[in-house]
């Protein structure tokens, strides 16, 4: 497995300071966040290369079908200009040749259930849709329970592959987030038996002080990310190991890019030892 980190952990650089700050600290893969990406995309191919990285899961300026309920992400209301613009996304993001493009339903709001379900099913028609005319691989994301009412309502694996089944869509693939799915009762089963249909893997902890906001670094929590990713050595599976870290300001985002990448890099590599 190759190592990458998600430029969200690093929020207030540029993706050129992530670009140099990631390779030197030997990093194989960048995590893109649209957002960061300067209008120039033969110029940011040609830094990727010219760094050597490669680039595992790229999440769209618009990752959600509905809208999120997360200060800075939010977006446009209407859910027919959402998919249009992960449709757009997905196009674009083809061209870095990633391992996976990110999707995610959204919270319901003042949606009933089933009228999201309705419109979730509709959008991953359209952007499946998209994918596959760009020769790319869509990756639907199940967030944990707590994060129902800011992120996503498919709190499981289940229900993702649910979501997935109905919508007739095999070749999109599931978005694995460790913070999300470690105490899914069904991950283990289905790393043992469908990694196939993993499109890449976030990897991340719960901290093990309650009272800390944000995220901890895969393999320094309490959420069991270094049996995951021994589980899925096992299955097979070989992408990339994304870290993605969302924090506090005054937490992990307040390091500095290269000092934030050395760190990331030692706690990811120390997973497969």
């Amino acid at each position: 497995m190759r190592r990458s980190l998600s430029e969200i952990s690093t929020p207030h650089t540029s993706f050129e300071e992530d670009v140099v700050a990631y390779a030197t600290a030997g990093f194989e893969g960048i995590g893109i966040w649209e957002h960061k990406l300067p209008s120039d995309d033969r110029a940011n191919i040609a830094l990727l290369l010219e760094h050597g990285l490669g680039v595992a899961i790229c999440v769209p300026t618009i990752p959600s079908i509905l809208p999120l309920a997360i200060p800075g992400m939010r977006g446009p209301l209407d859910p027919a200009e959402r998919i249009e613009s992960i449709c757009v996304s997905i196009r674009r993001l083809a061209q870095y040749a990633p391992e996976a493009i990110a999707c995610l339903t959204g919270p319901l709001g003042e949606l009933p259930e089933d009228e999201a379900r309705r419109i979730v099913n509709d959008g991953l028609l359209h952007a499946a849709a998209a994918a596959r005319v760009a020769d790319v691989r869509l990756g639907f994301e199940p967030v944990h329970r707590i994060d129902r009412d800011v992120a996503s309502f498919v709190n499981s694996i289940e229900d993702a592959v649910a979501v997935l089944s109905k919508a007739g869509l095999d070749d999109v693939g599931l978005l694995l987030d460790t913070y999300h799915v470690w105490d899914d009762p069904a991950v283990w089963d289905f790393i043992a038996r469908a990694s196939y249909r993993i499109a890449g893997v976030h990897v991340s902890d719960w901290p093990t002080d309650p009272n800390q906001g944000g995220r901890e670094l895969p393999g320094l929590g309490r959420s069991r990310t270094k049996e995951l990713v021994d589980a899925l050595a096992l299955s097979g599976w070989d992408g990339y190991l994304d870290v993605e870290i969302f924090s506090e300001p005054e937490g992990f985002w307040s390091l500095d890019v290269d000092e934030a990448a050395r760190q990331a890099h030692a706690a990811v590599a120390a997973l497969a030892d």
